[in-house]
């Protein structure tokens, strides 16, 4: 598990780097309402905005599986939205420190995390 919780906080700390560096450099909203149909890369940010949301609704049935709160759930659908691998990495990790030591990977994909209640 140590091992899960140190790649998942650098790939915490790195999208949160990427994201908050890109941000002092370009606006996103500026360049989705500038884009230009006829750019050659519009089909890319097209594919990448399926695959973004592809990837969302995949994690979320499994937060839906593993959290029986609908106001969790829907917090967490909330946030995956806005801050993608950022709130996905975050998840994974709280839900990694409410396992025991000795909890195998199982125990992270079940609902009953480690006998503790989410």
């Amino acid at each position: 598990m140590g091992a899960l919780r140190i790649m998942f906080s650098l790939v915490l700390v790195g999208m949160a780097y990427v994201v908050v560096s890109t941000s002092y450099q370009s606006n996103l909203f500026d360049l989705i309402r500038t884009w230009d149909s006829t750019n050659v890369m519009a089909p890319w940010f097209s594919a990448t905005l399926w695959d973004f949301y592809a990837n969302v609704l995949f994690i979320f049935v499994w937060i839906v599986y593993k959290e029986t709160s609908v106001y969790r759930r829907i917090f967490w659908f909330i946030l995956l939205v806005c801050l993608g691998s950022i709130a996905t990495a975050a998840y994974v990790l709280i839900q990694l420190f409410r396992m025991n030591p000795e909890d195998g990977l199982e125990a992270l994909f079940i609902r009953n995390n480690g006998g503790k209640q989410n």
